[in-house]
């Protein structure tokens, strides 16, 4: 035998499509198939162990276990013929018990199966066309019965024993429901279906004579005693969008093929045939499983639901509702939970709950959320990871990092950890992937799809393309060893790339064939290849030309690999043989013994060679190759094995099949120890991410480190609270509890002094007692005596009256004794003679009673045996009577106990509901004075309105007013720009004239003595006094005001202030208040495991922060109050809008009277302009005949005195009509400011909701006023 020794390690994949695929083995253990083995998967310490199917299998059709978790049967098919195998669960490992492989009887495959509850007998189901129901007692492989379930080729999909009868079946399938009795060595149907005939998918038994059977309708039945009991049909919440999507999901799940021989469960399939297009939209019942509660059943894709039986009836009603959670990995979510549950399986606590579904996926629930979500359907979760539902296509391993790359026809890409046995990372896409390769340093891989080849990286949690290639339908590709360039196949072109500029350096074109596989030499210099056209070919990369080759168009290969020193090349192909290859040569061929190889690998260190075969076996080889059969041969797969691949360091094997189950193995040498490799460095632990990753992930850090500084704040917080709750408590306990020791203490002294005084009581009534007892002792024995004396007496006379008796009776006994021997002589002779007959007629009744016990002696055997089976049935059956009765007693226990406590907690509760009736009554009494107050209070508002409302017609009489007056200043603005444009043109020539006369009176001053200088200098200042005085005067006024408006900003200045501080200090009252909430908050959190004391701590604090008053106004206005405040709006706002038009009206007629007036202002205007121009004309033309009169005259010495006065008149004239015009200014700034005041005022006006200016129209502003002004009166 060979010195290479491979065992199984661990298994990703499920068979979901055998027979009963899960069960508990016990509350950690599952047991499920996978490849060609049977699994015992430790949910909790994550460890599998494993049961090999037979040698030779060909997949495994059904399992059973026992109802004691000791044996397990499987069914399989070994070299085309039929075998049930039964292993030993107990021992370690499991080994075979019995093999049932020899039949009386015509049969192809068993495929369903199940054990009695003694697990004594087996029940197997045969396929059609024979359909038989074989009864076996196993352990002697003896056939106890058979009988044949259906003549018309309908499919039979589960059978089942009564839990406590081993003589009652049970068959459903396609148009059957049997319900069958083992008797006198047969199987008896002992019910008969009435109705229309239903497709029976599966059924449960729930009590002794009770099965739950479903429909592929969603109907579900309760049969009792084989009569309908009960129906209901299962609700589809969820209705089909249309039978588009229904399309979608049968070619998903077209895509799951498997083996024909092999398919473990034709029932599926003849399920999701039998019924048609138009019911797949209806929820197919594919499993039941029965609990304590009730049972639970798939309801159509993704949804199981729970039923619990109802109180007192004998119907369930629907509890619960599970479904299988939507992937967020998948290319489709919506559709991902769209997949069957073919079978349930419930823990021995009944805590959890298993499911396995059409699409190879495990799930599981803790029964304990069901009851948690109530109202939202619960959701499953995986029981270990995510697993392939199709065949595997691609697989590959690197260096640096423990991790298996798969790929599949389910179209997802799945990373491994062979290391821990866990799913790194899963991403479905759109298209099927064919090849898969990954990187030696564990961070990119490459991978083939239907359209595309994509270059990709493994992120931290993600699997992100980075590069894609147009190579469509690449079924091979594969990274160098030194990670530096890939080839990927294209049908017959093998395209090489680097890694570093992703770039296409080679093109390999030679096969003419389809090429199967490539594999690279140990240093990368050269790429050998084997297709279909039976051609195995070397390349030098350098060159891109072929080396060496060999082509045998008679095989087509079907794998390729090299020898570490790259010399010899062995490939295996259809021809059954494995070849070794060397310089375009083969050396020799080594047969296959009748299978096909489709894999193989050699190790790393050249001393070990693995094949895989097309019917899932692996052999294990050393190398070099012997001549003889020198293998170890492994079952592994229930189906071709696709690809096979060694770990770098030669430690472990992984082997992927058409079964979508993917094997990892352990390798060891004869003597059991593992071939080791000397690794240099570790595995890699780096991973890439991304820097926007990186970036949330810190972001999403320091949030969560600044809430865990706060919440170890609060709790802080909180535990000092509960330190300074805990301390006042245990105060005030010790207090009370040294109060209650004193009050025992005098109590107990009390009771003391009581208790002395009885003692001494009790002692007193004893001796008057015992007294009392010896008095009436001696009266009784004096009374005693008296009556011995008198019966004595009579004793003596009836002792003599009996002796005189005694003697006549002797005499009459002497008499009797004389007559009694004669008759006695007489009877013997009589009785002689008769004693002759009946000794003859005895001997005869002796042998007649010989013969009947011999009969009795018969009879009583088969009566004895008879008993003893009864007595067997019985013992069996009212123990199990004793056993539900024992739980039904414990579970009443704690339903009653349960019950008490509910009682106790309804009394508290309406207890706490007096007391509340009595505090709303209470605060009713309370809100009945409040609504008296707000009754007052509606009053005095609806007066308040109807004096607003007259304020408001006041305010509106008010504006309009304002608005006259503002036009009539406007008017008067008008006239006094005209004015004082008019008063600038008379300045003018005037200050031309004093300017003259200046000059000529400092003309004259020259020639003037010094006497008269000094009158002269004296004269200006004389002329410029009342100037300065007016300007003085002004000055004063000014400052009156400025000292008004500093006291008026002064006294708003102080009322600022004070409204400042009174908002100060209401802002910091509600942070006082605000801060004894949070406090009074933070206390009532810490009852929050406790209703009831946070409900009176909410409380109090709602009487504590919220006012009366403040619950009136939150309350809202009476409905009164409310329709009499609409009502009021709705007139006012009729008013408004009459007022509104009017206002428009008057507006208009208003408009066209200021257009007339203006337009006789401006001819008005005219005239007086042209009168003021001929009034200057007249002045000019006295002016100048004055003037030329003065030149005329001589000029005397003594007319020098009286031109003074004239010299003092020119100047003051000048000077009061300066005056005049500043006074004029004066008052035409003060009309400005008037003007400014009433503009501001109507603004404000203007401002007040539903007021407007009359027609729309706006004021012009002063500046504008003044240009237009000057315009008309230039």
């Amino acid at each position: 035998m060979s010195a290479v020794v491979a065992q199984t390690l661990h298994v990703f994949g499920l068979r979901s499509h055998v027979a009963n695929n899960i069960f508990y083995f016990d509350e950690q253990i599952i047991i499920f198939p996978s490849g060609n083995h049977c699994v015992k998967y430790n949910v909790d310490q994550k460890w599998q162990k494993f049961i090999p199917g037979s040698d030779k299998s060909q997949g495994m059709l059904a399992l059973s276990i026992s109802p004691n978790r000791r044996y397990l049967a499987i069914s399989e098919t070994v070299q085309e013929k039929p075998a049930i195998t039964i292993y030993e669960l107990s021992s370690i490992p499991c080994r075979k018990r019995k093999v049932l492989n020899n039949f009386d009887f015509q049969v192809q495959k068993f495929i369903s199966m199940a054990f009695s509850p003694d697990s004594k007998y087996l029940l197997a189901q045969t396929s059609p066309p024979e359909s038989n129901l074989v009864y076996w007692l196993w352990e002697k492989q003896k056939v106890m019965a058979i009988v044949r379930i259906d003549t018309q080729n309908n499919p039979v999909y589960q059978v089942s024993f009564s839990p406590q009868d081993n003589t009652q079946v049970c068959v459903t399938g396609n148009g059957m429901f049997k319900l069958l009795r083992f008797t006198e060595g047969t199987l008896k149907q002992t019910n008969f279906q009435r109705g229309e005939p239903q497709n029976y998918l599966a059924h449960t038994w729930v009590a002794d004579d009770k099965i739950v059977v479903g429909t592929d309708t969603g109907k579900l039945f309760l049969f009792e005693s084989g009569d309908q009991r009960w129906e209901t049909s299962i609700m589809v919440k969820e209705p089909t969008r249309d039978s588009k999507n229904l399309d979608v999901i049968q070619e998903s799940e077209s895509l799951i093929e498997f083996p024909p021989i092999s398919s473990p469960l034709p029932s599926y399939e003849q399920m999701v045939a039998a019924s048609s297009h138009s019911q797949l939209s209806m929820p197919q019942v594919f499993a039941i499983a029965a609990y304590s509660k009730g049972f639970a059943c798939s309801a159509g894709p993704g949804r199981v639901l729970l039923f619990e039986k109802m109180e007192e009836k004998d119907f369930y009603r629907e509890s619960r509702e599970i479904r299988i959670p939507v992937d967020p990995q998948s290319n489709d979510p919506s559709q991902s939970d769209k997949q069957d549950v073919l079978c349930l399986c419930f823990s021995p606590s009944e805590e959890t709950l298993v499911a396995s579904t059409s699409k190879n996926q495990l799930y599981s629930i803790t029964m304990s959320l069901t009851e948690i979500s109530k109202g939202e359907p619960a959701h499953f979760e995986y029981l270990m990871y995510p697993l392939h539902s199709a065949p595997i296509t691609g697989l590959a391993t690197c260096i640096r990092k423990p991790l298996i790359a798969t790929c599949s026809l389910d179209r997802s890409i799945r990373i491994w950890n062979y290391e821990t046995n866990t799913l790194e990372l899963f991403k479905e896409y759109q298209e099927e992937a064919y090849s898969i390769s990954l990187h030696p340093s564990g961070h990119f891989i490459v991978v083939g799809f239907a359209d595309k080849l994509r270059l990709m990286n493994l992120l931290i949690d993600d699997i992100r393309s980075f590069k894609e290639y147009s190579v469509r339908g690449c079924r091979e590709c594969s990274f160098s060893n030194g990670g530096h360039l890939f080839a990927a196949v294209n049908g017959n072109v093998i395209h090489v790339y680097t890694t570093t500029n992703l770039e296409n350096i080679s093109s390999l074109k030679g096969h003419t064939g389809k090429i199967r596989s490539i594999v690279w030499n140990a240093d990368d210099s050269k790429l050998i290849s084997g297709g279909t056209d039976g051609a195995v070919y070397e390349w030098n990369l350098s060159t891109g030309k072929r080396e060496t080759e060999c082509v045998l168009k008679s095989c087509s290969y079907n794998c390729v690999t090299v020898s570490p020193d790259a010399k010899i090349i062995f490939a295996v192909g259809s021809d059954h043989t494995l070849k070794e290859i060397a310089d375009s040569s083969i050396l020799r061929e080594i047969s296959a013994f009748d299978v096909t190889y489709t894999t193989i690998v050699i190790s790393h260190s050249g001393r070990m060679m693995f094949v895989g075969t097309s019917v899932g076996t692996i052999r294990a080889m050393k190398y070099p190759l012997p001549l003889q059969k020198e293998f170890n041969e492994y079952q592994a797969h229930a189906g071709p094995i696709t690809k096979m691949l060694l770990t770098f360091d030669d430690q472990f094997l992984l082997t992927a099949a058409e079964d979508g189950c993917l094997f990892t193995w352990k390798v060891f040498d004869k003597d059991g120890r593992g071939i080791k490799r000397e690794r240099e460095v570790g595995f890699a632990e780096e991973v890439l991410v991304t820097k926007t990753d990186m970036e949330e992930k810190a972001q999403v850090m320091l949030e969560l480190k600044t809430r865990v500084e706060e919440l170890k704040m609060e709790n802080e917080y909180q535990l000092r609270l509960k330190d300074m709750n805990y301390s006042e408590k245990i105060k005030e306990l010790t207090d009370k509890f040294i109060q209650e020791m004193e009050s025992l203490k005098t109590k107990n002294q009390v009771l003391r002094t009581e208790k002395e005084k009885q003692d001494v009581y009790h002692r007193e009534h004893i001796e008057n007692l015992l007294d009392k007892q010896s008095r009436e002792l001696q009266d009784l024995e004096c009374c005693n005596n008296q009556k011995l004396l008198l019966e004595y007496e009579k004793y003596q006379e009836l002792q003599l009256k009996s002796q005189r008796m005694q003697e006549e009776y002797e005499k009459q006994l002497r008499d009797n004794d004389e007559t009694k021997s004669q008759a006695l002589e007489e009877l013997t002779e009589f009785y002689e003679a008769k004693l002759q007959e009946k000794t003859t007629l005895l001997e005869e009744a002796q042998e007649d009673v010989r013969q009947q016990l011999r009969e009795f002696e018969e009879t009583k055997k088969q009566i004895e045996e008879d008993e003893d089976r009864e007595i067997q049935d019985i013992k069996t059956k009212y123990e199990k009577k004793l056993r539900d009765e024992k739980e039904s007693n414990l579970r009443l226990k704690g339903e009653t106990g349960i019950m008490r406590k509910k009682f106790s907690s309804l009394q508290k509760e309406i207890e706490e509901r007096t007391n509340d009736i009595e505090t709303l009554k209470g605060e009713q009494v309370k809100l009945q004075g409040v609504i008296k107050s707000l009754e007052k209070d509606i009053q005095g508002l609806k007066r308040e309105i109807q004096e607003r409302d007259e304020t408001i017609q006041d305010k509106e009489k008010r504006i309009y007013d304002l608005k006259k007056k503002n036009q009539e200043l406007g008017k008067f603005k008008f006239v006094l720009d005209y004015k004082i444009k008019e008063l600038k043109k008379q300045i003018e020539p005037r200050e031309n004239e004093i300017r003259v006369m200046k000059e000529q009176i400092q003309e004259r001053v020259e020639i003037r003595s010094y006497n008269f200088t000094k009158q002269a200098r004296k004269a200006p200042l004389w002329g410029a006094l009342p100037q300065m005085e007016a300007e003085l005067e002004n000055f004063h006024k000014q400052n009156t005001q400025l000292e008004l408006n500093i006291t008026e900003l002064w006294q708003k200045l102080r009322a600022t202030d004070q409204e400042m501080r009174r908002e100060r200090q209401k802002e910091r009252d509600l942070e006082a208040l605000v801060k004894r909430f949070k406090t009074d908050l933070h206390n009532c959190v810490a009852y929050i495991q406790e209703p009831r004391l946070l409900k009176e701590k909410i409380r109090g604090l709602f009487e504590k922060y919220v006012q009366r008053a403040d619950m009136v106004e939150i309350a809202g206005l009476n409905t009164d109050l409310q329709q009499e405040y609409a009502r009021q709006r709705e007139h006012l706002e009729r008013n408004l809008a009459t007022l509104k038009k009017k206002v428009v009206k008057e507006g208009e007629l208003h408009r066209t009277d200021y257009v007339r007036i203006m337009q006789e202002n401006v001819s008005l205007i005219k005239e007086i302009n042209e009168l003021r121009r001929e009034l200057k004309f007249t002045r000019s033309q006295v002016y100048d005949l004055e003037a030329a009169l003065k030149l005329t005259k001589k000029v005397r010495p003594q007319e020098v005195s009286e031109t003074e006065p004239s010299r003092d008149m020119l100047s003051t004239a000048p000077t009061a009509r300066l005056n005049e015009q500043e006074e004029t200014g004066r008052i035409i700034e003060m009309q400005r400011l008037e003007i400014q005041r009433l503009r501001d005022q109507i603004q404000e006006q203007e401002q007040i909701t539903g007021f407007h200016t009359l027609a729309g129209v706006r004021l012009p502003s002063l500046s504008n006023s003044e240009v237009d002004l000057e315009v008309k009166t230039n």
